[in-house]
């Protein structure tokens, strides 16, 4: 396992039984957590997975953005996603680049800072080029998700077998 700073992620190769995953130092390696940033940031759209009541599955495309280390993406309250993420918070958010994937796995908790909100549309809008307004994501109303990132994997098509790599995150005290 490797870890940078203090409170960077440690990474390691995750578990993929059956697959021909090399050991982490084989392969193309593991890969360095700026490249998952990257690709985190430059994604187009995510895919974002929750579980209803019921415990069924329920998966949606959402427009967001990577800031402050977290995916941050935004839903009326009354939607499926949001109505699941009230019940529990845990989630998975894909990058929408199937062949090059960065998963993350983590908790989503409802924005409802109006600093939190601000940056939040300030880097839609830079994004994708839009005007959205804060007065658009009411909290009462439309919800502003932030996912904080416990667990995160990715892979490069090029080298499926010697590329995976997973980051594990430190808990806040």
């Amino acid at each position: 396992m490797t870890a940078g700073r203090t409170g960077e992620p440690t990474a390691d190769r995750p578990v993929m039984p059956g697959y021909g995953v090399l050991p982490a130092d084989e392969g193309s390696g593991l890969i360095p957590w700026t490249e998952a940033e990257r690709r985190l940031t430059t994604s187009h759209d995510y895919w974002c997975a929750t579980v209803r009541p019921s415990g069924a599955p329920h998966v949606m495309p959402v427009w967001g953005v990577w800031l402050d280390r977290q995916v941050w993406f935004s839903s009326s309250l009354r939607s499926r996603k949001a109505c699941n993420l009230a019940v529990d918070a845990r989630c998975t958010v894909t990058t929408d680049d199937a062949p090059n994937p960065v998963v993350v796995d983590g908790i989503a908790r409802q924005v409802r800072d109006p600093v939190g909100i601000v940056a939040f549309v300030d880097a839609m809008n830079r994004k994708y080029d839009a005007a959205m307004t804060t007065d658009f994501l009411d909290p009462d109303v439309n919800g502003t998700f932030a996912v904080r990132a416990e667990r995160v994997i990715a892979l490069s098509q090029d080298d499926f077998t010697g590329s995976p790599t997973r980051w594990r995150f430190p808990h806040p005290e």
